[in-house]
């Protein structure tokens, strides 16, 4: 595509209002996840579950993800988005419901796995459909509106707690009681994500991409390519968020005391960063070229990022940390585009399973790693070791795809 017909294109981007309503309508499920999130990392270790627990559930519940991936990619690509995408969005609310029965880590582990195969039908379906109902001038847009819409969402449920010790002094109930019947809650809230996304599409006719059914090779030469070099990024990045990233709320727990019913909110605030972050991506990605908007905001966050053992206070480390999800997750809206731009359009659905798996697996791997370095009390060496293992992956991702570009193609 030439650069004249690209300016022209993104001077007048616009998302279609369907996949509008269809970022809209997936959210209700980010508030089950952002809640689920802060219960795991922040609430059981108040109730006496270890950091080694709460890594170890944390990693079952990728290692769900990361198994049940692949086969939804495929199934993505060969039969179609809608059943699976419908799926993953109707096995959250189980989740929810199994959770407010007990704290016991064994309920919590049953819930995660389940969690996890959710996630991964989600993941195997959705940035492809975003990518087929799409563009390349209106793309990045709508990734960015997804970043958003679910950034916003995940922060209502990853603020919760914020509001239990006023509903624990109004009505003389327990935190175990408030933090349960949450949990109820948000499996009707949950649900109402798969119930109008299926209204949503009634209408909607997956088709097979062309070629059909391929034998031999899953992907085509040009994907296998782009995902071996994608994937190297993609992996570093896993391996160092793993050490500390969904342990975060945990280590505010040991280094500070502070409880869910604070860090849930810091949590929150992180998504609305990264909400408002991911509406100047677009912008960034113009003026700047995709990979190098995806490298000056990674290699910013990474600065951030070892700064925050060091910082004195819960306060300063908390800013500090919100500058940090700001800033790399700024890079998100554009990397989903650009990989769905550099892949062909058949093989969309098992990329976006591949990219997701290859962070999954060593993300899973080291927040085993990174909660057995909490409780030994090593609070800052997780951060020293992902800020090092980020900064590989950056230059990788340079050297790897600075003259690469995405693809021409036909209006969706």
């Amino acid at each position: 595509m030439s650069g004249a017909s690209r300016s022209e294109g993104k001077a007048g981007v616009k998302v279609p209002g369907h996949v509008k309503w269809l970022i809209l309508l997936t959210s209700f499920s980010s508030i089950g996840y952002g809640y689920l999130t802060t219960v795991i990392s922040a609430y059981l270790p108040e109730v006496g579950v270890s950091s080694g627990q709460v890594g170890l559930i944390i990693g079952v519940s990728g290692l769900a993800m990361i198994i049940s991936a692949i086969p939804f990619g495929l199934m993505s690509d060969r039969i179609g988005r809608k059943r699976l995408l419908l799926v993953g969005l109707a096995a959250l609310p189980l989740s929810m419901f199994i959770c407010s029965l007990s704290t016991s880590p064994d309920v919590f582990m049953l819930a995660g796995i389940i969690s996890g195969v959710a996630e991964g039908a989600i993941l195997s379906t959705w940035n492809a459909m975003i990518a087929d109902k799409t563009t390349v001038d209106n793309r990045e847009m709508a990734f960015s509106i997804s970043f958003i819409i679910n950034g916003a969402f995940s922060g209502l449920g990853l603020a919760m707690p914020f509001a239990f010790p006023f509903l624990e002094d109004l009505g003389g109930w327990t935190s175990g009681q408030v933090h349960s019947w949450a949990f109820v809650l948000l499996g009707f809230v949950t649900a109402i994500s798969p119930i109008t996304v299926n209204r949503l599409l009634r209408d909607h006719e997956d088709k097979v991409p062309s070629g059909g059914l391929r034998r031999g090779s899953f992907l085509k030469e040009r994907s296998k390519r782009t995902l071996l070099r994608f994937s190297i990024n993609n992996t570093l990045i896993g391996l160092g968020a793993g050490l500390i990233i969904p342990l975060i709320s945990t280590w505010f727990y040991l280094r500070y005391g502070i409880p869910d019913s604070f860090s849930g909110p810091l949590l929150a605030l992180s998504s609305l960063s990264i909400a408002v972050a991911a509406i100047f991506s677009p912008r960034l990605a113009q003026r700047l070229g995709q990979v190098k908007a995806i490298v000056l905001t990674q290699g910013l966050s990474t600065l951030f990022m070892v700064a925050i053992p060091f910082v004195p206070g819960a306060a300063l480390a908390g800013a500090v940390y919100l500058v940090r999800s700001a800033l790399m997750n700024m890079a998100g809206p554009i990397m989903d585009s650009y990989l769905m731009g550099i892949v062909d359009k058949d093989d969309r659905g098992l990329a976006s399973a591949i990219n997701s798996i290859v962070w999954r697996v060593p993300n899973s791997a080291t927040t085993i790693i990174g909660g057995v370095l909490l409780a030994s009390g090593y609070y800052a060496l997780p951060f020293v070791l992902a800020s090092g293992i980020y900064i590989t992956a950056v230059i990788a991702f340079w050297f790897n795809f600075r003259d690469v570009k995405v693809y021409a193609e036909a209006p969706a």
